[in-house]
């Protein structure tokens, strides 16, 4: 009798025609634009005081900074995702938020934390950047597409250069004056409540014009995501298409962390919820929706963090919690299938 039932729902799924599951997975992105929707007017009006003008003024700066980042970690952790073909791993894999911490710590150290802070935040950032971009497009084009240990090799990489950022961290937060090291910690955990205006407009110009260069590659990235082999075999440049899109995750996930700071577990939560939610792995439905899924987490997590924690917490502390647990149910659920 369970063998029956189990056929009749395979039979019934596979009777749905490609107009039917597109109709359907339309439908899923317009209820997240809608919930989407929701949640930024809800961020937007809830608990004004004072000056409409004023607080409608501050408040959109800081949801224009969560769109950018949404956008930017949604799209670099399904490409990252794509082109080591593994569901639990995200960019941050190759310790590009540790390496963060360990240029803002190199920075307090040697510079003190007054030059730091009273630096040019378009200086600090063009900095962060380039490091960020230039440790990634060398770390991913000597690795990527030579043989097919290569995500082996990546994740053992990334584990070793983690912990070796994090421990010359250490080393180097113990000679630093215990004044000087309280506003350190304020420059390591995610905030959109300081974001330069000239740095968020650069940032969301340089997301747009990365984006629209990795919708260009989308066809050939549905390729790539049945496997190297199968890839070649089909007539893909596999080793181009992955450089590119590598190249694409390193400037996206280096500008994110740089705008904003590390938010570790937020584009594992999005690109996998949004692959359940759609019902497949192609990447003209999934980015749309891991996007409005990142947008959604970021503004929902940020009215938990003012409306029930009165700001005695961080938006990166409720979006990692989460992310957290999903990624343990990950682990979990992975071997069973």
């Amino acid at each position: 009798m369970t063998e029956l039932a189990r056929s009749r729902r395979g039979q019934g799924a596979a009777a749905l025609t490609a107009p039917q599951r597109a109709t359907r997975r339309r439908r899923t992105l317009v209820v997240l634009g809608v919930l989407t929707a929701v949640a930024v007017a809800a961020f937007l009006t809830v608990d004004v005081t004072g000056s409409w003008d004023y607080a409608l003024q501050q408040r959109g700066r800081r949801l224009a900074a969560m769109a950018v980042v949404a956008v930017a970690v949604a799209v670099s952790t399904v490409l990252f995702q794509t082109v080591t073909n593994n569901r639990i791993l995200t960019p941050e894999i190759m310790g590009f938020d540790r390496l963060f911490v360990l240029i803002q710590t190199v920075g307090v150290f040697v510079l003190g934390a007054a030059t730091v802070t009273t630096t040019d935040p378009r200086l600090r950032f063009a900095i962060e950047v380039v490091v960020l971009i230039g440790f990634g497009a060398v770390l991913y084009r000597s690795l990527f597409g030579r043989t097919e240990r290569d995500v082996y090799v990546l994740v053992l990489l990334g584990v070793v250069l983690g912990s070796t950022f994090t421990s010359l961290t250490l080393l180097v937060s113990r000679l630093i004056d215990p004044n000087e090291f309280l506003t350190l910690q304020d420059l390591l955990f995610a905030s959109f409540n300081s974001v330069d205006r000239q740095m968020l407009a650069l940032s969301a110009v340089l997301v747009a014009l990365v984006t629209a260069g990795v919708w260009r590659l989308l066809p050939r990235l549905d390729v790539v995501a049945l496997g190297r082999d199968t890839a070649i075999g089909l007539g893909v440049d596999h080793r181009r298409v992955v450089n590119q899109a590598l190249l694409a995750v390193a400037v996206l996930v280096a500008v994110a962390t740089a705008l904003v700071g590390p938010i570790t577990f937020l584009g594992l939560l999005v690109a996998n919820l949004a692959r359940q939610l759609l019902g497949t792995h192609r990447h003209a439905w999934v980015l749309p929706g891991a996007a409005l899924l990142g947008l959604l987490a970021l503004v929902g997590g940020q009215l938990v963090l003012e409306q029930v924690f009165g700001f005695n917490s961080s938006l990166s502390v409720v979006v990692n919690f989460v992310g957290g647990i999903v990624f343990i149910a990950l682990l979990i659920r992975q071997p069973r299938q």
